[in-house]
Parts: structure tokens; sequence; C-alpha cells
């Protein structure tokens, strides 16, 4: 059984397009499955993951960023983001924050 297999119609639209929009942010994050979920790799570590809401029977995904990710900003500062709908506006700052995720 395949990750798409798990996850219900409205969340394998939003796994895909958020697949393009890592991918081509950062083409140098290797996609892997992490927990079962959609991850994105950089030199054997998550920098950034995809976790659906139906997984843990939540209202929203999680799209988060592991501690590899380079999106530290001072003392204090957001992991994870909950994820409704991927619009135009989120997609950018998705955008936004793997590239600095990466060191961008």
């Amino acid at each position: 059984m395949c990750i798409r297999d798990r996850m219900n119609p409205a969340e394998q639209k939003m796994a895909q397009a958020l697949h393009k929009l890592v991918t081509n942010a950062a083409p140098e994050l290797k996609p892997q499955t992490w927990y079962g979920m959609p991850a994105y790799y950089l030199d054997g570590k998550v920098v950034c993951f995809l976790q659906v809401g139906s997984k843990f029977d939540s209202r929203y995904s999680t799209f988060g960023f592991q501690e590899a990710a380079k999106i530290d900003d001072g003392d204090f500062f957001p992991t994870s983001f909950a994820l409704i709908s991927l619009t135009p506006a989120v997609s950018k700052q998705i955008e936004s924050l793997v590239k600095k995720a990466v060191g961008r």
C-alpha cells in the first residue's frame, strides 16, 4: 500500500501540489517517507514533512520542519504549521520557508 492510498482525495491533491512546491523550491531535497508520511531529506536528515490530518483524525494537516532545517529565528520560532488549504499565499510562505530551511 502506498502513502497515497492512506490519504483522502483532498489530502492526495494537497500532497501532490506540496511535493511540486517543495522539490521546485529546493531540488536538493530528496523525497522519502517518514513515519508513513511524505518527507524531504538533505544529507540523510529530515528537513520538512507533511502529516496528513486523517492519520490522526485531525481537522487539519501539518507541514513541519525538523532540526536539520535552518529556520531558526532567535530563541522562539515555529517548527510546524496547520495546513488546511494550499492557497497561493500559503504556497508562497511554504516556498520561502523551504528555501530558508536549506540555507538560501
